[in-house]
């Protein structure tokens, strides 16, 4: 069996890395790994490939830097050629990029079966570019690879039940890397040597949140207090909301350090006390980890988090303050399976191969 594994952002290799490793132990399996190059990533280095243990892709399309449907059309253009060169019996794609659509479209086209990893996912939010790359995705994917019940309900909801298609509750491949790349952080890492020893790490990178000046100064004010009066806010500061902190005059008044990898944000994760994100990602990793959460959205995909209660979802005009001195002093458990405890490449492996 030929496979060919489409990714176009970091976060997308190191789920890919997780399956291609499960992939590796069947002899009669080989997989190509094409990188649109949607996010260019200069932290994407021959070291990172090393150390993550992640196969070098044999090509790479250089497709960044425009809008979404020049990004989108492109894409599909060069991905049509190489499967077509390459002839795979499956595409896997993963998350809601516009790689991952442009991979599934040109597979589909050619009458290519697809994979899509992450399936069933719904922030029920059309103004989310990521929100329609999943259902077009989903809708053209011959194996759906769930990684919640709740997305599975998404698509029972939406009548998959009636489509040419198979569904598979395969759990969090996150999840896996978690706990696979947790015992290397270590060694890796030396991030926490460079932060306060009780700390509350934060991300914020959102466009929905960063290009409203209204709604991120809401938060900043809301940040600056928290770090204050309750508990020591450490914020990787990614390089959008950097610049939108310059032109909007807004100082933010919490430690702040330079963007970090994959390493260092688990070793943030295992030695801070709670979470405050954007992100779709750091909220599972919290929970792998086992940290609470406060959701810095209006919803999100994970609605899971905030049914079992280690997440809470928080706007901008909340008192984060003391949404933060709740969450903190909230007994929770984590001891519940929201994501397959590690098992989620073998359930992809597995139903590949039953193919």
């Amino acid at each position: 069996m030929k496979i060919i594994t489409v990714v176009g952002a970091r976060p997308q290799f190191v789920k890919a890395a997780v399956v291609s490793r499960e992939l590796k132990k069947y002899d009669d399996v080989e997989e190509i790994l094409v990188h649109t190059g949607q996010h260019f990533d200069q932290n994407m280095s021959d070291v990172f490939f090393d150390e993550m243990e992640i196969p070098k892709p044999k090509y790479n399309l250089e497709i960044n830097g425009v809008g979404h449907g020049a990004m989108t059309g492109r894409m599909l253009e060069k991905l049509e050629e190489v499967f077509l060169a390459e002839k795979p019996d499956l595409v896997l794609v993963y998350g809601d990029t516009n790689s991952t659509l442009a991979g599934a479209l040109a597979a589909q086209k050619l009458h290519i079966k697809v994979g899509h990893v992450e399936a069933g996912l719904r922030s029920f939010n059309m103004e989310m570019p990521e929100e329609i790359n999943r259902i077009l995705t989903d809708r053209i994917s011959s194996i759906l690879f769930c990684p919640t019940d709740s997305a599975i309900k998404n698509l029972k909801n939406e009548g998959y039940d009636n489509f040419d298609c198979e569904i598979v509750r395969s759990g969090d491949v996150m999840n896996d890397a978690a706990l696979y790349y947790a015992e290397k952080s270590a060694q890796l890492s030396s991030v926490v040597e460079s932060v306060p020893d009780e700390f509350i790490l934060c991300t914020l990178h959102r466009a929905e949140n960063t290009d409203d000046p209204e709604r991120l100064k809401d938060f900043v004010d809301n940040l600056n207090e928290v770090h204050e009066s309750v508990k020591s806010v450490v914020i990787p500061l990614h390089p959008r909301t950097k610049a939108k902190l310059k032109e909007y005059s807004l100082n933010l008044n919490v430690k702040i350090i330079d963007p970090v990898g994959y390493f260092d944000m688990i070793e943030l994760l295992k030695n801070c006390s709670m979470v405050l994100t954007d992100s779709g990602g750091l909220q599972k990793e919290a929970f792998f980890f086992q940290k609470t959460c406060l959701t810095l959205r209006d919803q999100t995909e994970w609605v899971e988090l905030v049914e079992a209660g280690v997440n809470q979802l928080v706007k901008p005009q909340d008192d984060l303050k003391q949404k933060v001195s709740e969450m903190l002093n909230k007994s929770v458990s984590f001891d519940t399976d929201l994501y397959g405890n590690g098992a989620a490449a073998m359930q992809i492996a597995k139903a590949i191969l039953s193919i």
